[in-house]
């Protein structure tokens, strides 16, 4: 039986310009950081005697005995391209529920090839663990979503993305003082809006709209490295809310479909009662809303949202196997 562990991530500035219609034309860029909060697959080569060859397990329960009929798309797809064509069972458990913001089905994907990787006992690097979860998604299922949270799932930690019209991508870690990180993990607040959507279909908007969105997209993609700074050298949290702020108003042009009246309450609830800035976490009409705010204001921030408050912490080892017992392999590092 193998087990992974996959982290959820917050994207900070860029998002959108990891999507294929905009770094085909220019490269594109987004810094984002992964948080304490997991999926986690679970992977268990079967003896030959089960009654169905496939059986997983995620919202709902399936039970196969050929890969095309299997209704998951990504273990479908997953299974076919390592051609598992021996009795497996695949179960998914995650701290967060689908569809919030945070990259949930891309942190799946990613764990599930991790897992597949070492069911058959092979290394693989986390670029290409990353590399192949996102292939996966965008251009097997051909799913209107970038790359960037398979790769900040796979590596953790806080890192700038590239996206080059090549596709590869350039991970640049973004060291940081550790004093500088728990200030900011003070700092902010992750309010859940109780709504989930499919990102995908909210992207569609954005990416039919790509000509007249490209320029509020490259202002949003400018913003990675003020804010870069900002990790880098000292913390000044009413400038970091402030670029928070600017991404989110730029977002919010992309499409009708990114932010609606209840979210903008939410929203204006935390400036008016002094927040620094924030913004949505993901494509957009629903998920978690970050906000940045002094500590002093949090509790008055919190009552006036009323939401529900997700404590988190920062991740910095991304994608692990976090049991292995295989007898194919001595040792999987």
């Amino acid at each position: 039986m193998i087990i992974s562990r996959t982290p959820f991530r917050i994207s900070f500035v860029g998002g959108g310009t990891d999507l294929p219609s905009f770094y085909h034309k220019e490269d594109g860029q987004v810094l984002s950081t992964a948080i304490d909060k997991y999926v986690y697959v679970v992977v268990k080569e079967q003896l030959g005697i089960v009654e169905y060859k496939y059986r997983i397990n995620w919202s709902q329960a399936e039970f196969k005995n050929n890969i095309e009929d299997i209704e998951h798309p990504i273990v479908r797809e997953a299974l076919k391209l390592f051609e598992i064509d021996f009795p497996v069972e695949i179960t998914t458990f995650a701290d967060i529920p689908a569809g919030t913001g945070m990259g949930s089905s891309s942190a799946f994907a990613v764990g599930l090839v991790q897992a597949l990787f070492a069911l058959k006992g092979q290394m693989a690097t986390k670029y290409e663990i990353a590399d192949l979860a996102s292939k996966i998604e965008v251009n097997i299922l051909q799913r209107t979503m970038g790359k960037q949270d398979h790769f900040a799932s796979a590596y953790g930690g806080t890192n700038v993305l590239t996206f080059r019209r090549d596709e590869r991508v350039n991970v640049e870690p973004v060291f940081t003082k550790p004093e500088i990180l728990e200030t900011l993990k003070e700092h902010l607040l992750l309010f859940y809006t109780v709504v989930k959507r499919d990102a995908s279909e909210v992207l569609k908007a954005q990416v039919s709209n790509q000509g007249d969105n490209f320029s509020k997209l490259k202002e949003m993609k400018s913003l990675v490295d003020p804010l870069k700074k900002q990790f880098c050298s000292e913390l000044n949290l009413a400038d970091f809310g402030k670029i928070l702020d600017q991404n989110w108003q730029l977002k919010k042009q992309l499409s009708s479909d990114i932010s609606n009246s209840y979210i903008e309450s939410i929203y204006q609830k935390a400036i008016d009662l002094g927040a620094y800035g924030g913004k949505l976490l993901g494509a957009g009409s629903g998920g978690f809303m970050m906000i940045l705010a002094p500590k002093n204001q949090h509790e008055a921030i919190k009552k006036a949202i009323g939401l529900y408050q997700l404590n988190f912490n920062f991740d910095s080892s991304g994608v692990r196997i976090t049991y292995y017992d295989q007898s194919k392999v001595n040792e999987l590092v």
